[in-house]
């Protein structure tokens, strides 16, 4: 598959596909005869799996790591492990901070919904007593 194949089905830009490339995100793109890029199952996979990780908020230093790790082969499994786990700890995290944030607008909403139902009511009051 072509680069601008690839863009449209990921969602992403051609200019970032390169960048994941020449960062070692997702690796060397094998090429055609000619030099084009040919994404093939292998590259569509690190394409997903960077797409995935970076929605999540995973940092491009910790996808390149990732990468190298992967890389090297199977005398780095621990390593990846522990750094996936790691970036798992820190999505929980923020995770978290999110649900606390939200609980907090979620109180906000309810005492202006208390508020703004009490201010109907009087108005509603006021208008059945003429």
């Amino acid at each position: 598959m072509t680069i601008a194949e690839a863009s449209r089905k990921y969602g992403l830009s051609a200019d970032a596909l390169r960048y994941y490339e020449r960062v070692g995100i997702i690796p060397r793109v094998p090429r055609t005869k000619s030099g084009i890029r040919d994404y093939d199952e292998a590259s569509c996979g690190w394409i997903e799996l960077t797409k995935c990780l970076r929605s999540a908020g995973v940092q491009i230093e910790a996808l390149i790591q990732y990468s190298a790790l992967f890389q090297q082969g199977e005398e780095t499994v621990g390593e990846r492990k522990a750094l996936l786990e790691e970036q798992r700890r820190l999505l929980t995290e923020r995770r978290e901070d999110i649900q606390r944030s939200l609980d907090r607008l979620s109180t906000k909403i309810e005492y202006y919904d208390q508020i703004l139902l009490e201010k109907e009511q009087k108005i509603c009051a006021a208008g059945s007593g003429r």
